[in-house]
């Protein structure tokens, strides 16, 4: 009999593989609601029409048959939000063994079961930016997740359609970590600079090394010898062919600028700054040579180089024309974007739209992922959040949220704990439990193990 559970239970695994990578699309009506849209103005009792995850129709008196019908009056319907720097869902951040670690991928370390997940969806966060940390000069390549929480397997958490992005740090981070930790470049920041465009300039000869070796390999009759294939220094040339986008850690305009000049030098325009402190000090600069800065809203002085700062910053950059976003850095402060983008209200007195887009599509913007995602446009992705209130009032409570149409979380429905239950030291037994999965196993009852409950516990 036990073999018998065994077999049954590696089948019905068997069977469900086929489906995954296959990221469940939703369909739902949204009728009656306030619309937040950010790009085309607010819309008052108006209807959301999402088909198989994509926005189809916004308008008043809007039907649709054998869809789920939401009746919102009186609630407000804003895009997901986007957080643009974030280290929700990782089980590693730094690969702090040298100052260029640009082989690495956090896409190699996402851990689908953290809790934080919920929890960020639990705040209207459909999306966040998985970051590499600051302990390198050039970390990691980052990876852009959309929060299909309730997975087990992580490439269902990838936005596919996001470019490639990658971190880089100034400042202490990198210094302390290096010069001081190991007396090794950079002792300085720039030290920092140095590491940045020395590592550009060997990729520049990379590069043309494997060119030359290309036309090489073109004479008739010639066997020429390819370079040794090196995914540190290819990364660094996709980065200087435009093809991935660095997000870097700073704080100190000094800094930045000099990281500007840099990029400047190197034909490099796919930039976004994070954290930038002092970023209303080079505003200007900002605005013309990058693709935005992502700040806090009033985080400063828990380091030295941080405690020249200002809580009108996203206010500042914003009115100098900077594509400026507001981002967390945290598992706790990603529930509360909305009240984040509400600061700027307090201290920059920002319009409803202009703080309220910090949190959707300009992250949207700097993740370029703009035409898919941070606004209710119809042919964007149905990624939407019903709040009780207006969302920059501090009585909004965020109802339900969507991700491409599926309902991830609902304040009244969802169960007290909705984490699944998986114990990485637990030994699994094969007892068999009746479970129906309506929305992953197509309705059918089906008998599992323990280890197959964990896996499909979470249904929506």
């Amino acid at each position: 009999m036990k073999k018998l559970n065994y077999i049954i239970a590696a089948f019905l695994v068997m069977v469900w593989m086929p489906s995954m990578g296959q990221t469940p699309k939703g369909s739902v009506l949204i009728k009656n609601a306030t619309v937040i849209t950010i790009t085309q103005g607010t819309l008052e009792d108006t209807d959301v029409l999402v088909e198989n995850g994509i926005i189809k129709k916004i308008g008043k008196g809007l039907s649709a048959n054998n869809i789920t019908t939401i009746d919102a009056k009186g609630k407000y319907v804003m895009p997901g939000i986007i957080d643009a720097h974030s280290h929700v869902a990782l089980d590693a951040v730094n690969e702090a063994t040298a100052p260029i670690t640009s082989e690495v991928q956090m896409a190699d370390v996402v851990d689908p079961y953290d809790i934080g997940l919920y929890r960020a969806l639990a705040g209207g966060v459909t999306i966040s930016h998985a970051m590499h940390g600051s302990a390198n000069a050039i970390g990691g390549q980052n990876i852009t997740l959309k929060h299909r929480y309730g997975t087990f397997n992580p490439e269902d958490l990838f936005m596919k359609e996001a470019p490639r992005t990658i971190k880089f740090a100034l400042g202490e981070n990198p210094t302390r970590v290096h010069g001081r930790g190991k007396n090794i470049q950079p002792r300085t920041r720039m030290g920092v600079e140095a590491v940045i465009r020395n590592g550009f300039n060997e990729a520049l000869q990379y590069k043309k090394a494997w060119e030359t070796y290309e036309t090489a390999s073109k004479q008739k009759g010639a066997t020429p010898i390819p370079p040794k294939y090196d995914a540190r220094l290819q990364t660094l040339v996709d980065i200087l062919d435009g093809k991935v986008i660095i997000h870097c850690h700073s704080y100190r305009a000094d800094e930045i600028y000099a990281l500007i000049n840099t990029c400047r030098d190197f034909g490099i325009t796919n930039i976004v700054f994070s954290h930038v402190n002092e970023g209303f000090k080079v505003a200007p600069e900002l605005a013309e040579y990058t693709m935005g800065a992502s700040v806090f809203a009033d985080w400063w002085a828990y380091k030295f180089e941080v405690y020249y700062s200002t809580a009108y910053n996203a206010a500042i950059l914003t009115e100098n024309g900077v594509i400026t976003s507001i981002n967390s850095d945290s598992g706790e402060l990603i529930r509360h974007l909305y009240h984040e983008a509400g600061k700027t209200q307090r201290y920059g007195q920002l319009t409803d739209d202009q703080a309220l887009a910090l949190i959707t599509i300009n992250p949207a913007k700097q993740l370029g992922i703009a035409d898919k995602v941070g606004s209710i446009e119809e042919g964007k992705q149905g990624d939407l959040v019903i709040f009780n209130d207006h969302p920059l009032s501090v009585y909004a409570i965020p109802q339900m949220t969507f991700v491409d149409g599926v309902k991830y979380f609902d304040l009244e429905e969802d169960q007290n704990d909705m984490r699944l239950r998986v114990s990485a030291s637990e030994t699994v037994e094969p007892i068999f439990l009746k479970e129906h999965d309506h929305n992953c196993m197509h309705g059918v009852d089906f008998f599992f193990t323990n280890f197959g409950r964990n896996l499909f516990e979470h249904s929506h």
